[in-house]
Formats: structure tokens, C-alpha cells, sequence
């Protein structure tokens, strides 16, 4: 192991020069996920198989490529290498949509206090308003008042006339 001087920064990755892209294949291995998680794999997988089998055992052995004698090691091995395979691609496309789904969550979740937030906001907006329209004269209040101070006009006008006439009078006396 060789000494450093700088301990202040961290060694090097050390790669054997594979470089790829980790969005671009769990995307890859999401479709491939989801095409093994299909009927038409299934129907097809079976076809192959069923071919396999009667291609083996039904053929002369001087044809077949995986005898029936030995136990369809072949296939065997091609099953074993396909599930190999497909469970990791299967976990990952898993593990991103969890990683997805977290994320959707929390979007969700800023949003719904947010909507709260702006709710709580407007409960206490309508509230104002209903108590600032508490203080504001109706038109009823306004036809009250107004009669009344017509009545008081009409009253003082019947009191100056009054008045007037009896200056009228002693003036006329």
C-alpha cells in the first residue's frame, strides 16, 4: 500500500475502464423486466421449451443437441442462466420504481401542505371578511337612518315654519 502526503483528499476509484450510463440501463432492464412479467413470455417460453423437450426426446439422437438420456442439461443450464439474469434485472427495475414512487410521495406530500397551508390561509382571509362585514351598514340600517333623519328634517321644517309664521305675526301686529 503506498503513503500519501494529502490526507485531506479521497483516493481515486480504481475502474477497469467500464464506463456506462446507469439511467439508460435500468431503463434496459425495466423493459426487460417488464416483458418477462407478460403472458406472451410466458406462452413463448413455453413453446421453446415444449420444443425443446419433443426436439430430444422424440428425434434420433444423431439430431438432438441435448439428449434426453442425460437429463436436458442443456435446457437446464439455459433456464438456470435465464433466471440468473432475470431476477437482478427484475430487483433493479423494482428499486427504481420504489425509488420513483418515494419521490412521487414526496412531491405529493409538499404539495398537500402546501394546499393546507393555502387553505388554513383562506379559512382565515374568510373569517376576516365575515367580521369586517359585520361592521358595514345594510341597506336596512341605511332606510332607518335615513327615515329617520328625514322625519327630524320634516319635523324641523314644521318648526321653522312655525316659527315663521309667528314672526310674520308679530311683525304684523
Amino acid at each position: 500500500m503506498k503513503r500519501r502526503e494529502d490526507l485531506s483528499t479521497p483516493r481515486q476509484n480504481r475502474r477497469l475502464g467500464v464506463h456506462y450510463d446507469p439511467d439508460a440501463f435500468g431503463q434496459f432492464s425495466e423493459s426487460i423486466a417488464r416483458y418477462l412479467g407478460t403472458a406472451r413470455f410466458l406462452v413463448w417460453q413455453s413453446v421453446v421449451i415444449a420444443a425443446w423437450v419433443i426436439w430430444n426426446y422424440v428425434l434420433p439422437e444423431s439430431v438432438q443437441f441435448d439428449p434426453w438420456a442425460r437429463g436436458l442439461v442443456l435446457l437446464t443450464l439455459v433456464l438456470s442462466l435465464q433466471a440468473s439474469y432475470a431476477a437482478p434485472l427484475i430487483l433493479l427495475a423494482q428499486n427504481r420504481q420504489e425509488e420513483r414512487d418515494r419521490s412521487t410521495v414526496e412531491t405529493d406530500r409538499k404539495v398537500a401542505e402546501r394546499t393546507q397551508a393555502d387553505t388554513e390561509f383562506l379559512a382565515r382571509e374568510i373569517a376576516s371578511v365575515r367580521l369586517s362585514l359585520g361592521d358595514v351598514a345594510t341597506t336596512s340600517d341605511l332606510e332607518d337612518h335615513f327615515e329617520k333623519i328625514t322625519a327630524a328634517i320634516e319635523r324641523m321644517t314644521a318648526r321653522l315654519d312655525e316659527l315663521e309664521a309667528r314672526v310674520h305675526k308679530e311683525g304684523a301686529e
